[in-house]
């Protein structure tokens, strides 16, 4: 996915610094239709040098663009091999790259010695910052990065789609919390329920919901 998005950058790029008949055909179009376009360009002797050669670099571009794609997808549609690949992908909002993330980082049973060194890791455990008589919690950019990057996605999604993820956020709220607190401690959930299903200490639960804290 990320190689795809670099070609289609590559592409945008070439568009830029078209000829300008050329770039002035393809600047208005939506991405996928510049894809589509550039992918029917004709390298014709009648052009330019530099517009010929504009157009082969775009249709190198697209080809790469459309391999990767077509990859990604292939990929999205294979499920993650490891045991508990499956029960990661019945929870709501862990799709399979999420849970194939999950999985590298986690690498294998026994690896952490509590859930909480697993939030720790992940990043989702907020760390006390006081000042004062003030008592807060700042952001923890520790951890495994890319594993962190996955938990906000569930919750996103979560917060999106599921009426008992929006209740838990709204009363956390009404507690006094922020949004963005709220939406830590949701973060922090979501990391205990993925750990057990990880070490099967419960049994997989498709409807299984964050509870507070």
């Amino acid at each position: 996915m990320h190689a795809s998005t670099e070609a289609i950058n590559q592409l945008k790029a070439l568009i830029i610094s078209a000829p300008d008949d050329l770039r002035t055909e393809l600047r208005r179009l939506s991405r996928p239709q510049q894809v589509t376009h550039c992918a029917g360009l004709r390298d014709r002797p009648a052009l330019s040098i530099e517009h010929r050669m504009t157009i082969r670099a775009m249709r190198s571009a697209v080809r790469r663009v459309r391999h990767l794609q077509a990859e990604a997808r292939e990929l999205e549609r294979a499920p993650p091999d490891s045991p508990p690949g499956p029960r990661l992908i019945k929870l709501l909002g862990v799709g399979p790259i999420t849970a194939a993330q999950i999985l590298v980082s986690w690498s294998h049973p026994g690896r952490f010695r509590s859930e909480a060194a697993f939030a720790s890791f992940a990043g989702v455990a907020p760390i006390p910052a006081f000042s004062g008589l003030t008592n807060k919690h700042r952001l923890n950019r520790g951890g495994d990065r890319q594993l962190n990057r996955a938990m906000p996605t569930i919750a996103l999604i979560r917060m999106r789609l599921d009426p008992a993820t929006k209740t838990y956020v709204a009363r956390r709220v009404s507690e006094g919390k922020s949004s963005r607190d709220a939406q830590r401690c949701l973060k922090r959930n979501i990391c205990r329920q993925i750990f057990k299903i990880l070490e099967r200490r419960s049994r997989p639960n498709a409807e299984e919901l964050p509870q507070a804290a």
